[in-house]
């Protein structure tokens, strides 16, 4: 099945937390995927807590590609 987001970043959700907040801030708007949220809510556990990963729309991947860049320089 082919789709039309990319990852864009995948690590603590800390980091995604701020990505995310500065995407948005520039009008994108990224989709979370949290397994550890999503095994819990279905009742099993997972030893990746805290790891999420990040896609956006690909019309959108460079100028997010561009902002992630610009926010993991903070660290």
């Amino acid at each position: 099945m082919e789709s039309n987001y990319s990852k864009l970043y995948a690590g603590s959700f800390i980091v995604v937390q701020l990505i995310t907040q500065n995407l948005e801030k520039q009008g994108i708007t990224p989709i979370v995927k949290d397994e550890t949220e999503s095994a819990r809510l279905a009742g099993f556990g997972t030893s990746t807590y805290g790891f999420q990963e990040l896609y956006v729309h690909t019309s959108e991947q460079a100028k997010a590609e561009a902002i992630v860049a610009s926010t993991l320089e903070q660290f």
